[in-house]
């Protein structure tokens, strides 16, 4: 698998800061993207994302490389500084959002 930010230009070294976020709690009609968990997270065929997560839960996701770790009790406006392409089901997301960001 082709990392991008990993092909050796200025531009395309990793980052340290997001620069775009998606609530993948919220749904259309809120104006978000309506993210299915277990689906694949937006735009990340060639690279993950790091998760904002906004209330205290446990989550199960798949790294960037393919391996699924679960992580057990992350707390309320933590940031999981790991690259993920998909969150498993099994987490109960509040209608108003705010509780899962993917972070770009």
């Amino acid at each position: 698998m082709a990392i991008r930010g990993l092909e050796g230009n200025q531009n395309a070294q990793p980052r340290v800061f997001a620069h775009d976020a998606v609530d993948l709690g919220k749904t259309v009609a809120e104006g978000g993207i309506g993210y299915t968990l277990g689906d694949r997270i937006p735009n990340t065929e060639t690279i993950g994302v790091a998760l904002y997560v906004g209330a205290t839960m446990d989550l199960t996701v798949k790294m960037e490389g393919g391996t699924e770790v679960q992580f057990k009790g992350v707390t309320a406006g933590s940031f999981l500084p790991v690259l993920v392409t998909h969150i498993q089901p099994g987490v109960t997301l509040a209608a108003t959002g705010g509780e899962l960001i993917a972070l770009y």
